[in-house]
């Protein structure tokens, strides 16, 4: 599933090359087919993100809601466009450019009522503006479950999935089985402010690399898979060298070094 700094990165290109133009919406497998309907003709507004969620607003009608979930995905064309696929929802055409979007879990008009519970599901997201981090310290605080699960749950903390969790702890030498709880001051200060520049990073490159500049000979965009990253899916962790440890932590399989990770670091 997309982590949040993919969304963040969605929404900023597309409300770039759609945002203000009437847009040709269409379903062309008939996925949606009253969406499109609303939605045809209508200038798009903006495009927001919320950890993974996308909001495109229309003039005149309700926002759609799109959720990419495990398998969806975006694909823009510009010039010759292809032929829809068969798992194709929605089609927004601006003229020069046409974004389709295929096999997303939700691509729906989402009532004002809907999108504040949305929003109340969600916890703040490090890449908004707006975002509160004491309102997921006081969340966090509440919890038992271990930090490592407490990461992946989007009502603590919206946008980070299972890349960044790790490489997250890692980055602050926290133990992914510490209870959430019991963390420190010091050590949420850490995961918030190492996740906002995680995901940021990450929207502006559009990959993920957790590796800081000063671990990396050469160039450090050309890095991709596990040599971007310090423990996650690795046998041996990049830094230390020594065994990487693995264990599923809320239906995902977590990875972490126990040397520069102590279990009991709080």
């Amino acid at each position: 599933m997309p982590e949040g700094h993919t969304i963040h990165r969605h929404a900023r290109l597309q409300a770039k090359e759609l945002g203000g133009r009437e847009l040709a919406v269409s379903s062309p497998q008939g996925w949606a087919e009253d969406v499109a309907a609303e939605l045809d003709g209508r200038r798009l507004e903006r495009v927001d993100a919320y950890g993974k969620h996308l909001l495109y607003r229309f003039d005149g009608t309700l926002p759609l809601h799109v959720h990419l979930g495990l398998f969806g995905k975006f694909r823009t064309w510009k010039g010759e466009v292809p032929d829809p696929t068969p798992t194709t929802r929605l089609r927004l055409d601006g003229g020069d450019t046409v974004v389709d979007l295929a096999g997303a879990t939700a691509s729906e008009l989402m009532s004002e009522e809907d999108e504040v519970n949305l929003l109340a599901r969600l916890g703040p997201d490090p890449l908004r503006a707006d975002a509160d981090p004491e309102q997921a310290w006081a969340a966090i605080q509440r919890r038992r479950i271990p930090i490592g699960a407490a990461l992946l749950d989007q009502s603590l903390i919206a946008g980070i999935g299972n890349v960044y969790r790790a490489e997250i702890l890692f980055a602050c030498g926290i133990g992914p089985m510490v209870p959430a709880r019991e963390l420190g001051r010091t050590d949420f200060h850490c995961i918030w402010e190492t996740a906002r520049a995680m995901l940021r990073d990450g929207e502006r490159s559009g990959a993920i690399i957790t590796i800081p500049k000063d671990e990396v000979r050469g160039q450090r965009s050309k890095l991709r898979g596990r040599d971007g990253v310090q423990v996650y899916r690795r046998e041996t962790c990049r830094r230390c060298g020594g065994p990487v440890s693995s264990e599923t932590v809320a239906a995902r399989t977590m990875w972490w070094c126990p040397a520069c990770q102590p279990a009991g670091k709080a």
